[in-house]
């Protein structure tokens, strides 16, 4: 099953939704049939979820329209059940600047908020007494509608600020940091402080809500990537691709035929292949493409994914890891004087990243 599905684009943005989100789906229709709903309520509370994502997509664009300012570029945008995320090429080294990009997408909620705010008679709800406001949600028309969608986007914007990763309040947080002290003691700072936030909500929701125990698990383990993250790139600096690349690679040509490359899988370690002809690289053959036709009288040719990225055995290590972070199962050639010089992948590059690790401490 893939794990996203794609929905749409909006200015070259692919938006993608995760394939839990049906979860969020069934969890709507079950606790409808469990109160008593009928087809009318879970239909409303359907619409009200889609406007919240919907609300969600403009908060993420929010943080992509600032991003495109600073001439960084948003690839996708991924709606999960517990809220958006959008994906950077890149994020700014200027502080101010990813303080700025953070900020944009709570900014987006605020306005919609206040927006809803004066389009409606909000102040006259508040006034109710409690029939009176149980009457109202429970009717299920325009302006109850538009009165989830206020509180939806009130509630989105405070909970954005919360200043743990991976929300934008941590991101706010490591950047004001960074004004001050190194981007790496921010991140472990803002890390720590995202830790202390998670053991919060997990004893809250053990208490009161099992849903916080899920953002507690998430909190905490983000704020650990981040921090990793963060810390591996600091490792990275400075070196170039060539001083982490493998260099003894089997390369297989396009007219081979698929079984030598299955041979070389069983007798051998080694697992993707580069194609090359000529000096020049037509492909990449990966594993799964190779398992895949082992039992088909192919060429390699006929298996090879045609498009994939190069990078120079010059080009920063930083750049290498940010390839191989965002792509699943990276195998990247590298070139010197536009000639195969070797290949890097997450193998070879956590390999450096723990060499480097133990001459750092």
């Amino acid at each position: 099953m893939r794990a996203n599905l794609q929905i749409g684009h909006i200015g070259g943005i692919n938006i993608l939704v995760h394939w839990t989100f049906i979860f969020l789906i069934i969890w709507i229709v079950v606790s409808e049939l469990y109160r008593g709903g009928d087809a009318t309520s879970i239909l409303f509370n359907i619409i009200v979820l889609i406007g919240i994502f919907a609300s969600i997509i403009l908060h993420e664009l929010g943080h992509a329209l600032v991003a495109k300012r600073f001439h960084i570029q948003t690839e996708k945008i991924t709606l999960l059940p517990i809220g958006g995320m959008a994906s950077f090429k890149r994020m700014p080294k200027s502080p101010k600047k990813e303080f700025l990009v953070s900020m944009a997408g709570p900014l987006v909620n605020l306005i919609i908020a206040i927006f809803l705010y004066y389009s409606i008679p909000v102040k006259v709800y508040f006034q109710m007494n409690f029939t009176e406001a149980f009457e109202f949600l429970m009717n299920f028309s325009l302006s109850s509608f538009l009165f989830y969608l206020f509180a939806a986007n009130a509630v989105l914007f405070i909970f954005n600020l919360i200043p743990a990763f991976p929300m934008d309040g941590g991101r706010m947080l490591r950047a004001l940091l960074a004004m001050k002290m190194s981007r790496i003691k921010a991140t472990r700072i803002a890390t720590s402080v995202a830790h202390i936030i998670a053991v919060l909500f997990l004893f809250s929701g053990l208490l009161y809500n099992p849903f916080l125990v899920i953002i507690a698990i998430f909190i905490f383990f983000s704020a650990f990537a981040e921090n990793q993250m963060v810390q591996q790139k600091a490792l990275l600096k400075g070196h170039a691709v060539e001083e982490a690349m493998m260099i003894n690679m089997t390369t297989l040509l396009p007219d081979d035929p698929i079984d030598i490359a299955v041979n070389h899988i069983i007798f051998g370690t080694e697992k993707n292949f580069i194609v090359v002809e000529d000096h020049q690289v037509k492909g990449i053959l990966y594993h799964k493409d190779i398992i895949d036709n082992s039992n088909k009288n192919l060429s390699v040719k006929e298996v090879m994914k045609t498009k994939f990225q190069l990078l120079k055995y010059s080009d920063n290590l930083v750049d290498a890891y940010n390839l191989i972070v965002n792509k699943k199962n990276a195998f990247i050639p590298v070139m010197k004087d536009d000639k195969l010089a070797g290949v890097i992948d997450a193998t070879n590059l956590n390999e450096f990243l723990l060499l480097q690790a133990k001459l750092a401490y």
